[in-house]
């Protein structure tokens, strides 16, 4: 099991194939990471389909509105959606988008980013400076590789729950 050096800072999804642990940048950015923790107590990330997979770059997830495969799923409509709660601001800094980074998914609005978010299956530089780094894969990586590809997959993978680490018992 990975060391988790800050459990109010650390998430833990758990995928069909196992966990994978997720370690937050409240000093990065801030907003964003208090946004995920806010969703993973409510609940809202359980379920929750990865509706964008392309291989070789990332893995896209967190629609709460058409992504949650127990409650009003739309494979056609994830993607578009969001939160209840205000759009977050960038926060982008010189973490590079390398393999197992956690980046705020958003429209072309740098601003725009709310609930959704992507997990690099390999260095993506070319999205540096451009979509705010908030998070690091530090173990199960090999479950966010065996994800199945597609926009939209055929048969969507989920996150079965979201949790943050310091409200595991």
């Amino acid at each position: 099991m990975a060391e988790i050096k800050d459990p109010e800072n650390t998430i833990l999804v758990e995928l069909k194939g196992g966990t994978v642990t997720i370690a937050l940048m409240p000093d990065v950015a801030p907003q964003h990471t208090e946004r995920m923790k806010e969703l993973a107590r409510a609940g809202e990330y359980d379920n929750v389909a990865f509706h964008r997979v392309i291989d070789g770059f990332m893995a896209q997830t967190g629609d709460v509105q058409h992504g949650d495969m127990e409650d009003g799923f739309n494979i056609r409509m994830a993607g578009t959606g969001g939160s209840d709660k205000p759009d977050v601001p960038a926060e982008f800094s010189k973490i590079p988008h390398a393999r197992g980074s956690l980046g705020a998914a958003r429209s072309s609005n740098p601003d725009s980013a709310n609930s959704q978010f992507f997990i690099n299956f390999k260095d993506n530089d070319f999205l540096n400076g451009q979509y705010t780094v908030y998070g690091q894969v530090i173990e199960g990586m090999e479950h966010v590789d065996a994800i199945a590809r597609g926009e939209p997959p055929v048969e969507p993978d989920r996150m079965i729950s979201v949790k943050v680490a310091a409200d595991v018992a």
